[in-house]
């Protein structure tokens, strides 16, 4: 693809993007170039990956496609600076800043507003997209095949995409925390903590795949390893006691409600 691509911000989600993206050849390391405020960031990307980096975000104003990976605190700052040639499509990963305050700071630009999450570094993440007034069937399509490099994709309107970064976009903490504590649980239980994080992780990994090829319902999946009497309804009972589903209730909702807070704020 000889579509130029400028990156502004070079912390762990646009790696976890653009690795994929040079590994599966979407774009060459020569057609992108990465803004960053830390010299040291910088000097990172140039060595790791090759790309060209700049510490100003105008050196990308030329860019077919912008990519926003800053914190979202800064973009008032960073919109103020910032300008792009006439046909420039933004897309934006940026926690709670919506497609209005996209489009009020870059009138008359297509923008997309775009949710992936960690696992995109080896492609298995899943990115949720919402599209602006000015963006047309080609532009979503070019979104599409950029973030299907790094794994799935979903359509959703902007007023969802708050709930999107709640569960998707923070997610990969809640079910790493999920693995450290069976981990945890396991060398409780006696086991050397290498096996039990071999254990816990295979465990998760599994469960999951099943349930995507399967088709079934986590529920149903639940009451066949659970038999009348045995240990997994002992262990069931514990995590019900504990209340291990209201606690990721409740950590969807934190994380909602904050991108909410962020845009506000912004």
């Amino acid at each position: 693809m000889s579509i130029t691509l400028g990156v502004i911000g070079g912390g762990v989600m646009a790696e976890a993007v653009l690795s994929r993206l040079i590994a599966q050849k979407v774009y060459t390391a020569q057609s992108i170039v990465v803004c960053d405020v830390s010299p040291v960031r910088l000097s990172y990307w140039r060595e790791t990956y090759k790309v060209s980096t700049s510490p100003d975000n105008q050196s990308i104003s030329d860019a077919d496609v912008v990519l926003l990976a800053t914190k979202p605190q800064v973009f008032p700052a960073l919109t103020e600076q910032l300008q792009l040639g006439s046909s420039a499509l933004v897309i934006s990963i940026l926690a709670g800043i919506t497609l209005g305050q996209l489009e009020s700071a870059f009138k008359g630009h297509p923008v997309i507003r775009a949710m992936p999450n960690t696992p995109a570094t080896v492609g298995a993440g899943i990115t949720a997209l919402a599209v602006g007034q000015a963006t047309n069937d080609d532009h979503l399509e070019l979104a599409e095949h950029l973030f299907r490099a790094v794994g799935d994709v979903v359509m959703v309107p902007d007023s969802m995409m708050d709930a999107v970064t709640g569960l998707s976009g923070s997610g990969p903490a809640y079910v790493a925390i999920a693995i450290e504590a069976l981990t945890d649980g396991g060398v409780a239980a006696g086991l050397p903590r290498a096996i039990a994080a071999k254990l816990a992780l295979q465990t998760v990994q599994g469960t999951a795949a099943l349930l995507a090829e399967s088709g079934l319902h986590t529920a149903q999946l639940k009451d066949q390893v659970t038999s009348p009497g045995g240990t997994t309804i002992a262990g069931v009972r514990a995590l019900e006691q504990s209340g291990f589903r209201s606690a990721l209730i409740e950590a969807v909702q934190a994380a909602y409600l904050r991108s909410q807070a962020l845009a506000t704020r912004s």
